[in-house]
């Protein structure tokens, strides 16, 4: 049991460490730079919001069925925008969290929400 909560932890700390860092890019790019990519800017910030929730979501055994939801809308959100980023790169100049399916975060991206899903329907309540 005790090693079953390290991991939920240490996904918890994952998913909030993504939350505020995609939180600090956002608000700088489309503050300071949201005109030379407003699709990945606008992109940014919608995956910076769908960490945040993610995040309390997991924290809170209360709120933790819809962790799944927000966790769907992730992996859903890195296909449909790594699949974007490469038919219209123009989009992408500058890329976000999810472009290239994670690619400039080491494809964590990708790999968080297949992990998270896997854990939240082991631990399931």
């Amino acid at each position: 049991m005790a090693k079953e909560l390290g991991v939920g932890r240490l996904l918890i700390a994952v998913y909030g460490v993504f939350a505020l860092s995609a939180s600090a890019r956002a608000l700088y790019q489309l503050f300071t730079e949201f005109q030379l990519a407003p699709v990945a800017y606008s992109l940014s910030a919608i995956s910076a919001v769908v960490y945040i929730f993610a995040t309390i979501a997991l924290a809170r055994p209360s709120l933790r069925k819809f962790a799944g939801i927000a966790i769907w809308f992730e992996l859903v959100g890195v296909l449909l925008v790594g699949v974007l980023s490469f038919l219209v790169p123009q989009w992408f100049s500058h890329p976000s969290v999810w472009s290239g399916f994670g690619s400039g975060y080491g494809y964590i991206p990708l790999l968080l929400p297949i992990l998270g899903l896997i854990w939240l329907r082991r631990h399931r309540a």
